[in-house]
């Protein structure tokens, strides 16, 4: 990877998490810590706001966005695949969710990609097991992930395939 495209890989790993650490980012792209730190100072000096606290990682000041405009094609596919997934794996809620993201996401491809995803689009098909049942509340993916971000504790209906026992469990997501 060159240096130009591992910034721009810097800035947008620094957008999508609160707090990253140098050794993260020296981890993620196999360089130094010395190199972390040019990288980051050549990103301020372009005008980017970036706050370093030293011994807890660098954060972007709060309201500065500047989106990834450029996937490339496998990325692309990647995201028309989740769809399909959604799409026959999850609840309405999640599934109204996941289309707003992806036209947001569509809107911002180049011509080409948005051609190849158009082009694949009838050629992925997620089949669903016939095994798998819906829960009797649609919104139980919705429901889930609300605990997971109030740190609340769910209470399930668990049914065990190899001893055909159902039991009423508390959940620590």
């Amino acid at each position: 990877m060159n240096r130009i495209d591992r910034i721009s890989a810097i800035l947008i790993q620094l957008q999508s998490r609160r707090v990253v650490k140098a050794a993260d980012i020296a981890e993620r792209f196999s360089i130094s810590l010395r190199t972390v730190y040019r990288d980051v100072k050549t990103l301020e000096e372009a005008g980017i706001p970036i706050i370093g606290e030293a011994g807890v990682g660098y954060s972007i000041m709060d309201g500065y966005r500047l989106p990834p405009v450029m996937f490339t094609r496998e990325e692309a596919t990647a995201f028309l695949t989740a769809e399909k997934f959604v799409e026959k794996m999850t609840d309405p809620s999640t599934i109204g969710h996941h289309q707003s993201a992806m036209y947001k996401i569509r809107a911002i491809l180049r011509s080409a990609e948005k051609d190849l995803l158009e082009d694949m689009d009838g050629n992925i098909e997620v089949i669903k097991s016939r095994s798998q049942q819906r829960a009797d509340n649609h919104d139980h993916i919705q429901i889930i992930l609300t605990a997971i971000g109030q740190k609340r504790v769910l209470k399930l209906d668990y049914f065990a395939l190899h001893s055909q026992v159902q039991t009423l469990r508390d959940v620590e997501p």
